[in-house]
């Protein structure tokens, strides 16, 4: 899935960023508009895409980065746990780790950097979150519309905001 409409910074459709408005309530809008404020083209950011595997109870967020016009460029990408469904529309995801992938900058060392990417372990972005405030690594993601084509989601916690994603393929089984 790729997303086409955001109601704020594209980043925020990762929903790390719903776990860390959980963790960090009182402080999370004044941090985020911190680095909402950075202009272009110092930051710019997108595309951003959702694999959804129920199989595998997977969700993988992946938002592009990059910074300096480019000249520093990465995937941040989260994966979580599909804890299971909530509801009609809801879905428990769990966030386990969050890693900068497809760093431009390691690419530039060459073997030497891929050395560095394939032995750098991911954050663990959830068990942070768990330290800080119990339960914020888990989050419910509304979908309220969802076809072949198009899916519209949301943050159980905001559910006025809509994420509009469309359907990027198909994968095996049961892949959303």
């Amino acid at each position: 899935w790729e997303l086409i409409y955001s109601p704020e910074d594209v980043t925020r459709s990762s929903p790390f960023f719903w776990a860390f408005r959980k963790a960090f309530p009182d402080q999370s809008d004044q941090v985020f508009s911190i680095t909402d404020s950075i202009p272009s083209p110092i930051k710019e950011v997108g595309p951003a895409t959702q694999t959804i595997d129920m199989n595998a109870k997977t969700f993988v967020s992946r938002v592009k980065v990059a910074t300096l016009g480019g000249l520093a460029t990465s995937i941040m990408t989260t994966r979580a746990t599909i804890l299971g469904v909530e509801g009609l529309e809801g879905m428990r995801l769990k966030i386990d780790t969050t890693k900068p992938e497809e760093s431009t900058v390691l690419q530039k060392l060459g073997p030497f950097g891929q050395l560095i990417n394939d032995n750098s372990p991911p954050f663990p972005s959830g068990d942070a979150l768990e330290r800080v405030q119990p339960g914020s690594s888990e989050v419910v993601m509304q979908t309220t519309f969802c076809d072949e084509g198009l899916r519209i989601s949301r943050n159980n916690d905001k559910l006025r905001e809509v994420y509009v994603w469309k359907r990027k393929g198909f994968g095996s089984g049961m892949m959303l």
